[in-house]
C-alpha cells in the first residue's frame, strides 16, 4: 500500500533553515506528480508546492517562492522541501502527498498523504 513519511521537522529560529524529507514506498514514485501542504493551528489546508514525476517543473504557493525549493531523487523514492528564511507564519504540520494522474496544478489534486512532521518557527 501507498506509505508516505515525512521526518526533518523542528523548532528554528525566525530566519533559520530545515529540510523536510518523504519517504515514499508502495508505488512506482518516479511515474508521479508529488506535493507539499501544510496546515498550520486553527487554519485550512494549504498548497505549499508541486514537482513533476521526473522533477523538471516545480511549482509555489506566492508566499514560499524565493525561499522553499522542492525537489525529489527518484532513485531514493524520496521527496524534499528545503526551506529557508523561515518565519513564524510558516509553522505548521507539513505533508507530503501523491497527487493523483493527471491532475492540473496548481493546486493539484491529491490521493495519498503522510502523517506529517511540525514545523515550529518560534524566537
Amino acid at each position: 500500500q501507498v506509505q508516505l513519511v515525512e521526518s526533518g521537522g523542528g523548532l528554528v529560529q525566525p530566519g533559520g533553515s530545515l529540510r523536510l524529507s518523504c519517504a515514499a514506498s508502495g508505488f512506482t514514485f518516479s511515474s508521479y506528480a508529488m506535493s507539499w501542504v501544510r496546515q498550520a493551528p486553527g487554519k485550512g489546508l494549504e498548497w505549499v508546492s508541486y514537482i513533476s514525476s521526473e522533477g523538471g517543473s516545480t511549482y509555489y504557493a506566492a508566499s514560499m517562492r524565493g525561499r522553499f525549493t522542492i525537489s525529489r531523487d527518484n532513485a531514493k523514492n524520496t521527496l524534499y522541501l528545503q526551506m529557508n528564511s523561515l518565519k513564524p507564519e510558516d509553522t505548521a504540520v507539513y505533508y507530503c502527498a501523491k497527487d493523483l494522474p493527471g491532475s492540473t496544478c496548481c493546486p493539484p489534486t491529491t490521493d495519498y498523504w503522510g502523517q506529517g512532521t511540525q514545523v515550529t518557527v518560534s524566537s
